[in-house]
């Protein structure tokens, strides 16, 4: 039972993550369902979707097209959607329909390109995965696809602004960070000394995608982008570093007040040990870091924590062993009610509630009638 959630909402799942990396590239989306995964992932987990255009449909899948594993005629409907719409790739993510019925996504793939006669990505997304390995899987198929058609030639109609000289941004999505717009993740990249970023699939397109190979070098802000970055090291030779540079500075602020006890991190890998390194300059504070997502061990501590349910983070919680827990504000009802007795800082996490930082509002109070 260790997906069985009584305190916590569901976290964004792995087509949501898939899509949040596509959704700004200029391709066609197509969600493989009957319509209530993409409704989840347009209405709830793409704050994009209200204020930014973007080419992404359902399949539409009857029961029967389900049963029947009616490929040519999802195919069809792509191919006339690319038509009329003209996108410069097509994208197939699957969900629990696909996963349950064994749909083969490489065939969907030769499919759609030999019907489009444009490139297409697919997504293995099952539904009961997170965002984060989701968004994995679309950032390295994204990369093999596309990366260094700009310098081989075969691109020549790449209008990217790109100087010569740049730092590649992997894995700064909505749901990773909280912000909806480049504009906040730009100026946190140059608090943190990054010049001339390129933030992939946030404020940019495919064309940049497509010069990812000649970046100086990149910077992955999520444990989700290393599959990627380790590609374009070994097909470019580009290097790679780690960072999240995008805290709020009112997360910062409280943090650097802890000067000793015993810390819980619970948020994404890397944004957590960004927070780690904050806390551990100020104080003398023993430092735990926790995550219900991907956790690399290459960027990880002995005493970290990969949390396979919200059970896990209750007896945590109540253990007596932590002073104080920074996590997301909805996390905070499983710590209450769990009997956590220490100090609460909240350190937002979209993917986890939904909220949207930018202009400190959340998706619902935004207005959209523009």
């Amino acid at each position: 039972m260790k997906k069985l959630l009584r305190y916590l909402s569901p976290f964004a799942p792995d087509q949501s993550g898939a899509c949040g990396v596509l959704y700004e590239l200029g391709g066609l989306i197509v969600i493989c369902d009957a319509g209530g995964c993409a409704g989840n992932i347009c209405g709830f987990d793409e704050p994009r979707w209200f204020t930014k255009r973007s080419a992404v449909f359902s399949a539409g899948l009857r029961d029967m097209d389900a049963i029947m594993g009616r490929d040519d005629k999802l195919i069809a409907k792509l191919a006339s959607a690319q038509e009329s719409l003209g996108g410069k790739f097509t994208a197939i993510v699957a969900t629990p329909v696909p996963a349950v019925i064994g749909t083969d996504m490489k065939a969907l793939k030769r499919m759609a390109e030999k019907k489009t006669g444009v490139p297409c990505i697919t997504v293995n997304a099952i539904g009961t995965k997170y965002y984060d390995e989701g968004e994995s899987e679309a950032w390295e198929k994204l990369f093999r696809e596309f990366a260094g058609a700009a310098e081989n030639g075969t691109d020549n109609d790449s209008e990217s602004s790109v100087g010569s000289t740049f730092t590649g941004v992997i894995g700064a999505t909505p749901l990773e960070t909280g912000y909806s717009t480049p504009e906040p993740l730009m100026q946190g990249l140059e608090r943190y000394g990054i010049e001339n970023p390129v933030i992939y699939s946030m404020g940019t397109g495919l064309d940049e995608i497509k010069l990812a190979g000649a970046a100086g070098k990149n910077l992955v802000v999520s444990a989700a982008g290393i599959a990627a970055a380790e590609y374009l090291k070994e097909e470019f030779g580009v290097p790679y570093e780690t960072g999240y540079p995008f805290i709020t500075e009112e997360v910062i602020a409280e943090a650097k007040e802890i000067r000793n006890g015993k810390v819980l991190i619970v948020h994404s890998q890397f944004a957590a040990n960004e927070l780690r390194r904050v806390i551990r300059e100020a104080g003398n504070a023993e430092v735990d870091c926790g995550t219900f997502f991907m956790m690399n061990e290459n960027y990880s501590e002995e005493s970290d924590i990969r949390l396979a349910g919200e059970d896990e983070l209750w007896e945590l919680a109540g253990s007596g062993k932590y002073d104080v827990i920074i996590a997301d504000d909805d996390i905070k009802r499983l710590l209450d009610a769990a009997g956590f007795k220490g100090k609460f800082i909240a350190f937002p996490h979209y993917a986890v509630s939904g909220r949207p930082l930018d202009e400190g509002k959340t998706l619902f109070d935004l207005d959209y009638s523009d």
